[in-house]
């Protein structure tokens, strides 16, 4: 669109065939955004190990092919993709988890290699499972598959050793320049976590992944829910995600540890992510505004 020029000749003052002078703009100060590296992470994985990180998972129901689904005729040889396979042994939330944090450590590695990580374990309380922080993926891998859930039910989640590790490692990692985040994968669906850590200056961000089961008469996710969100808010520095699955499927927890692959200072709110867009649905609206030839369809028709 074009603009009046605020100085200059006006077109009424300029001589026939002349051109208009072309507008001044006016001054006003450069902006630039100087270049700056965003700090290195130190991140501290801490796992749930209960019984109910033993649960089954569900596992996406292969689509039988239109070739495959009738009989053969008499005579016919079989198709050896058509031939009945073995059961799968079944997926449990902790192989997912493992293999959720192997797809984040090789990511974030990826994006840089000077990341570093730890692990922990949560049974009653909090055990640390690395003596340091490390970027040294062989060392990273070892430590995720020694991960093992337990046949006991934990009636308590006491997150203060936790915030307490993080507490000490966060002005350790402030002082080489670094920030530090952690990471809960918890699995309880009727045990509240709960801490005593009083309110001190926050030197950590935090991530929560929460795996569920379904709300039923027996137990209790809302309220679990609710818990690990007062304790995100009472610890993190910057916007810490909480993000929770009731549906028990791998590629959720996949797709969850993906998002939490971003850095803590380039996030916006947890309420403004809009990721990762439903691309089926996209699809079909599309669709359903074309026509079968593909042009588009007007509203006024």
């Amino acid at each position: 669109m074009d603009h009046a020029p605020r100085h200059g000749v006006s077109p009424s003052s300029s001589s026939a065939g002349a051109a208009l002078a072309a507008p001044v703009p006016a001054t006003s100060p450069e902006f630039s955004l100087p270049p700056s590296r965003l700090p290195l992470e130190d991140i501290l994985f801490c796992v749930d190990v209960g019984a109910e990180a033993r649960s089954e998972m569900k596992v996406a129901a292969a689509v039988a092919s239109p070739a495959s689904s009738g009989s053969p005729g008499p005579g016919a040889l079989m198709d050896p993709a058509a031939a009945p396979r073995p059961a799968r042994p079944p997926v449990r939330r902790m192989d997912a988890i493992k293999q959720a944090l192997m797809l984040f450590l090789h990511s974030k590695l990826t994006m840089c290699p000077d990341h570093r990580f730890a692990f922990a374990s949560l049974g009653d309380t909090v055990s640390l499972l690395s003596k340091e922080f490390t970027s040294d993926a062989a060392s990273s891998i070892e430590t995720i598959q020694s991960l093992a859930a337990t046949e006991t039910r934990y009636a308590v989640a006491d997150l203060t050793q936790l915030f307490k590790i993080a507490y000490e490692e966060g002005y350790r990692a402030e002082r080489q320049g670094r920030i530090l985040r952690v990471v809960l994968i918890y699995c309880r669906s009727s045990t509240k976590p709960h801490h005593h850590w009083p309110v001190k200056p926050k030197n950590f961000t935090m991530d929560v992944v929460y795996l569920h089961d379904k709300p039923a008469a027996d137990n209790c996710p809302q309220n679990v829910y609710d818990a690990l969100v007062d304790a995100l808010e009472h610890v993190s520095q910057y916007e810490g995600y909480i993000l929770e699955s009731g549906q028990g499927l791998a590629r959720v927890l996949f797709r969850q540890i993906c998002i939490i692959l971003s850095h803590p200072l380039l996030r916006c709110m947890q309420d403004d992510l809009d990721i990762p867009k439903q691309v089926v649905k996209k699809i079909l609206a599309v669709e359903g505004v074309q026509s079968e030839d593909g042009a588009p369809v007007s509203s006024s028709q």
